[in-house]
């Protein structure tokens, strides 16, 4: 066999939450899994300074030291996790077929069950202090941080129902909540745009657009600008909240697995199941509902699952 070829029974593409508890799981049942990390190991949780909605952590956890902990616990089961970047993939459509990986473009990984474990991101504006503001005061994630800014004032960017959402969410907490719409009108339904109106504490400004994020190492304000006067003022607020939605990385599946129309993999009824077998996806990849460390684990527990399960049947 080639030195570039790899013969193995489970491989697990992604390192976020339900990947390494795919792996905890899949280790245990001797599935002996590898790895593959892809380019940011860890996952969304590694962009959040803290986490404070995880079961066990009752004095919060730093999400990098989160997903460490995750990671040695997956290694003390045998799990061989890898730095590398999933790059194409040749999939069975056969019951017991061989499922063809490669790794950042030259290794093949040739596996009896692939589960999938992606994720998703978070999408932004793309403005350099917003970048360099993530985990200062910036979040794409109000269920996840908005309960450190209880009592301050907070911004939320975006016009659909997430970001009413995350907006009328953010005011049961925070003292006043501004929602920046750069449009005459939101895209959020009926339904939400009405409890978006109906919070007191709750303030939408059209056509206005986050020009800036202001300060040093923390949020201190934001500037914005009316798009149709071209008028900039300066908020006071503690954290910018961005709701324009999230991206699941899926590109390498297109074409080859099912997806909706925003690109979540399609998986079968409760199950992790694709529409091939032996290939199955967990996580933010295919949950655009929750989105939670905590769904996400629960989902790569049920991927392993699935999979001894698959493979058992093989024998």
């Amino acid at each position: 066999m080639s030195d570039t070829i790899e013969r193995i029974k489970c491989l697990i593409i992604g390192s976020g939450p339900a990947g390494y508890a795919a792996a905890i799981y899949a280790a245990r049942a001797d599935l002996k899994p590898v790895m593959y990390t892809g380019m940011e190991p860890g996952g969304q949780l590694t962009t959040t300074t803290e986490v404070d909605n995880y079961p066990g952590y009752p004095d919060g956890i730093d999400g990098t030291t989160m997903m460490e902990n995750f990671k040695k616990q997956a290694e003390r089961f045998d799990t061989d996790v890898r730095f590398g970047l999933a790059t194409k993939v040749d999939f069975s459509d056969k019951v017991g077929g061989i499922h063809k990986v490669t790794i950042d473009g030259n290794k093949i990984i040739e596996a009896e069950a692939v589960i999938i474990t992606t994720g998703a991101t978070a999408k932004y504006l793309g403005l350099p202090s917003e970048e360099r503001l993530k985990g200062g005061g910036v979040s794409a994630c109000a269920t996840c941080d908005g309960f450190f800014y209880k009592n301050q004032d907070v911004i939320v960017v975006g016009a659909g129902d997430t970001a009413a959402e995350e907006a009328t969410f953010l005011a049961k907490l925070c003292s006043k909540v501004t929602m920046l719409v750069r449009r005459d009108e939101m895209r959020a339904s009926k339904a939400m745009q009405n409890r978006v109106f109906n919070t007191e504490n709750l303030e939408v400004l059209f056509n206005t657009e986050l020009d800036e994020v202001l300060g040093d190492t923390v949020v201190e304000g934001v500037r914005v600008v009316n798009n149709k006067t071209q008028d900039k003022h300066e908020i006071t607020v503690t954290g910018v909240f961005i709701a324009i939605g999230h991206k699941p990385n899926t590109e390498l599946f297109k074409g080859i697995l099912a997806m909706d129309d925003t690109g979540y993999l399609i998986t079968e009824g409760k199950s992790t199941k694709t529409k091939l077998p032996g290939v199955f996806a967990a996580g933010d990849v295919q949950d655009k509902e929750y989105r939670q460390a905590v769904t996400a684990a629960g989902t790569g527990c049920m991927a392993a699952l699935d999979a001894e399960r698959y493979l058992a049947a093989l024998e």
